[in-house]
């Protein structure tokens, strides 16, 4: 005996299509996203070098530098969040 869906049938949500410029835009946050965060992993990375020599000053003007790149690629993929939304 099969049991019945209590829920109404959907049809799958189609993204909407997008256009060339939406596209472009996409890409170009990608890739903003993509800079700034390997920018944050290299002063990360620096910080912790310096930490290690004892350049405890120079460390922390690294990790500042992080997490202002960490930010701006946070910013970058809220934009392609926006982008990819629904219309709806």
């Amino acid at each position: 005996m099969k049991s019945k869906n209590p829920l109404p049938e959907t049809k799958p949500i189609e993204a909407p299509s997008t256009s060339p410029v939406e596209h472009e835009k996409g890409i170009y946050n990608h890739k903003k996203a993509a800079i700034h965060f390997a920018a944050a992993a290299k002063s990360h990375l620096n910080a912790a070098k310096h930490h290690e020599e004892g350049n405890h000053d120079q460390a922390a003007t690294c990790t500042v530098e992080a997490l202002g790149h960490a930010y701006l690629g946070n910013e970058a993929q809220k934009d392609d969040v926006k982008n990819h939304s629904l219309k709806v």
